[in-house]
């Protein structure tokens, strides 16, 4: 049967709740109404969407054939930002020839190219963290994972094409986070080009300045010789008829993975550090565990205990609130359940990490609990899963601890503001309001004395 537990409130109204304050619509909806629950939250005439948490249920959906689904019209908000040939929007055969091609350049070896990368950006963005100095971190981990994404991803070296593509694309993606501004991309009939004065003219120009900033570097990058970074890897990739990327394709990729990778783990780390530093004795594990490696970036990544912060830090606050939408083709069951052709279903990552019956105080950072625990995939899911699981998860976690091992290694610091933090909305993800996005420069540490292996 159909599920019967649907919110009423007028479609439009649920739209702007679910895009102003994310996470409290979840809460308020699974609270009132119970898990799976209905609601219509793409715009006027938002199809039903229902949210599941329930490991079972997110594991069906997982393993149910992908023909069962449309994925283009679920996530069609995403076209004008990532292109018809993003790999978000594709399905079936072509879903899967862009993800063989997409997966290696961020995995195996090919991995420690990057590392001494992570670590000279970070290094060079907090010498200006003098002691005393407060900063913002969602302004400082942007800035960070940004030059990450420019000169590991887009292999871009600092000079005049650099600088203007990184204020392009700081522009535009500050704009996007914005929830007025991001409403644009939920509701079509707003996307009205009336000049450069109107915001989707404006938003249609600069798209096509960063198109014609993007497709120079690739014509440039088709002239070089082979370099590591993952736009030759990915311009050298092959499928297996021999076919390489386009440049329309690798356009739509580069600006997929940019969006799906720089405000997220900026986020990502802005809340590890707001939790952190909110828990003396996390802070304390974890420095202790820092002081007794090398620099060496392979060894950093492999502790446990920076890891396990890390998993529960996106455990709580995970880089995107809910898995790849499914539009439904055909009638499907899912845990007892039928559903009709025509309803979106969204297994949601926020809700599954706050079950009870999973994780004990839920509401709490421990991160011993991935120390002592497994979890399976259908539990513990912040960069989704199944076939539309995200590409780059390894990249983000070890660009993530490295960034953050680089900072505690160097720097003291702490919270500007004891009041306690929550999560507001910023473009695709979630960021600590305002007395969690400040922390003070308490003092600058020595070298560790501890030997480069």
């Amino acid at each position: 049967m159909q599920v019967n537990f649907q919110n009423k409130t007028p479609a439009l109204w649920q739209s702007l709740q679910l895009i102003s304050q994310p996470t409290r619509f979840l809460e308020n909806c699974i609270e009132r109404y119970g898990d799976p629950f209905t609601v219509r939250v793409l715009g006027l005439n938002s199809p039903p969407v229902v949210f599941f948490s329930h490991p079972q249920a997110i594991k069906e959906i997982f393993t149910l054939p992908g023909e069962k689904f449309d994925f283009k019209k679920a996530t069609h908000v995403f076209k004008p930002l990532m292109g018809d040939k993003s790999i978000i929007l594709q399905e079936g055969r072509s879903h899967q020839r862009q993800k063989q091609l997409m997966i290696p350049p961020f995995h195996g070896d090919r991995m420690k190219n990057y590392g001494e990368i992570i670590c000279q950006i970070t290094t060079e963005v907090i010498q200006q963290w003098t002691p005393g100095k407060v900063i913002s971190l969602q302004h400082e981990m942007s800035d960070i994972t940004l030059q990450i994404i420019l000169q590991v991803v887009f292999g871009i070296s600092p000079g005049a094409r650099y600088n203007k593509i990184q204020e392009l694309l700081s522009s535009l993606l500050d704009d996007v986070t914005k929830p007025w501004y991001s409403s644009l991309f939920f509701f079509p009939p707003l996307q009205k080009d009336l000049g450069a004065w109107s915001p989707w003219g404006q938003f249609l120009r600069r798209r096509q300045e960063i198109d014609e900033l993007i497709y120079s570097e690739i014509s440039q990058r088709r002239q070089e010789q082979f370099r590591t970074d993952i736009l030759s890897l990915l311009m050298s990739a092959q499928d297996e008829d021999g076919q390489q990327m386009t440049d329309v394709e690798l356009r739509d990729q580069l600006v997929s993975l940019l969006l799906l990778g720089y405000e997220t783990t900026a986020a990502a780390l802005s809340w590890a550090f707001y939790l952190i530093h909110s828990s003396p004795q996390v802070l304390a594990n974890l420095l202790s565990e820092l002081a007794q490696t090398s620099a060496n970036p392979e060894k950093i990544t492999a502790l446990p205990y920076l890891t396990a912060v890390c998993q529960e830090t996106l455990r709580i606050y995970p880089i995107g609130l809910v898995c790849t939408p499914r539009m439904i083709r055909e009638t499907v069951q899912i845990n007892g359940e039928s559903f009709g052709t025509g309803t979106i279903i969204v297994p949601c990552i926020y809700l599954a990490h706050r079950r009870l019956e999973t994780y004990s105080q839920p509401n709490k950072f421990l991160p011993e609990r991935f120390i002592d625990n497994r979890f399976s995939p259908y539990e513990y899911l912040p960069f989704g899963g199944g076939i539309r699981g995200c590409i780059g998860v390894a990249f983000s976690l070890y660009e993530m601890k490295l960034v953050l091992a680089t900072i505690l290694s160097k720097l003291e610091l702490a919270l500007a503001d004891s009041r306690p933090a929550h999560p507001v909305r910023r473009g695709i993800t979630i960021v600590p309001s305002a007395s969690g996005m400040k922390m003070i420069v308490t003092a600058q540490k020595q070298p560790a004395k501890v030997p480069v292996l």
